[in-house]
């Protein structure tokens, strides 16, 4: 079965009933993006992808993956790739979190190339696959961690943000060493992200591994030792 046409138009008519162009420009500026918007904030989105998710449930696995890519490569606003990613994660469909996702959620992030798409996709999606998946997953988030796109190193770096006590360590050592170096400013906040992010559960390891780790960035540093005394 391919794409659910009809989810994908009550995705869009329901944006086009909720914009509000006062609000797009500002943004469209905020996010740099050379997609327009149609003015549509997060709750107005969630409220319209909960009702059309209630109405079109898609029946299979096949069925699920087609329309989150049709209505991400077709999307001529922002927030129709913003409704593709909320109906990637609704937990209607989460028995299809799996390892055979990893394509789909790549596709994602490297053709989304910016952070407001990347960021969602790599701690609520891949995340949770790696953690659920090791054996499978964390060989391609290595892969990552030295690819030549920037975005999906930045997966590799932030992907464990929100995993407390699951954190891989070695996975997330070799993510940041693979990158420390690079001048990226996504890269670098990405780095200091992780790591702060790590530090609220073990603040002792954080400090131990900036100190031992003298080829962060400044920025890396400050952001990961940001809430540590």
């Amino acid at each position: 079965m391919g794409a659910d046409h009809a989810l994908i138009s009550a995705v869009r008519t329901g944006l086009a009933a909720r914009a509000d162009p006062a609000k797009a420009p500002a943004m469209q500026a905020y996010t740099k993006s050379v997609m327009p918007f149609r003015g549509v904030a997060k709750p107005g989105r969630s409220a319209l992808m909960k009702e059309v998710l209630a109405t079109h449930v898609l029946p299979d696995r096949v069925s699920f993956s087609t329309t989150v890519l049709a209505l991400w490569r077709e999307a001529a606003y922002r927030e129709e790739r913003y409704a593709a990613i909320d109906l990637s994660g609704h937990r209607a469909y989460r028995r299809w979190q799996d390892p055979d996702l990893l394509p789909l959620y790549d596709e994602l992030i490297v053709t989304g190339a910016w952070w407001d798409y990347v960021d969602e996709v790599a701690i609520r999606r891949v995340g949770p696959i790696l953690r659920a998946h090791r054996v499978e997953v964390t060989p391609v988030v290595l892969r990552w961690a030295s690819d030549a796109d920037r975005w999906r190193r930045r997966t590799a770096v932030i992907c464990q943000v929100t995993a407390k006590a699951e954190v891989d360590r070695d996975l997330l050592t070799t993510a940041v060493e693979a990158n420390e170096s690079d001048p990226d400013f996504f890269l670098r906040k990405g780095i200091g992200w992780a790591l702060r992010d790590h530090a609220r559960t073990d603040p002792d390891w954080v400090r131990s591994f900036v100190r031992n780790h003298p080829g962060l960035s400044p920025l890396s540093t400050r952001e990961a030792l940001k809430n540590l005394v």
